[in-house]
């Protein structure tokens, strides 16, 4: 992502703060290794990787979940 990332607050809108699609996947992919966890289909949406709230937030559902 272009810019620096320490601006970026924790709802800003990743998406419009450069972060591509690709870039999302590896983002779910990284989340998914350092968690030990996997991400459903049905959370595999743009709204999931939005923001860093919205990550977290998935985040925190998945681990209930487990």
């Amino acid at each position: 992502m272009p810019g620096d990332a320490h601006a970026i607050d924790d709802h800003d809108d990743l998406y419009q703060a450069g972060m591509t699609s690709h870039a999302s996947v590896n983002v779910m992919l990284a989340l998914e290794d350092a968690f030990d966890i996997e991400f459903p289909d049905a959370m595999l949406k743009r709204s999931v990787f939005e923001s860093v709230a919205s990550i977290a937030a998935a985040l925190t559902t998945l681990e209930a979940a487990a």
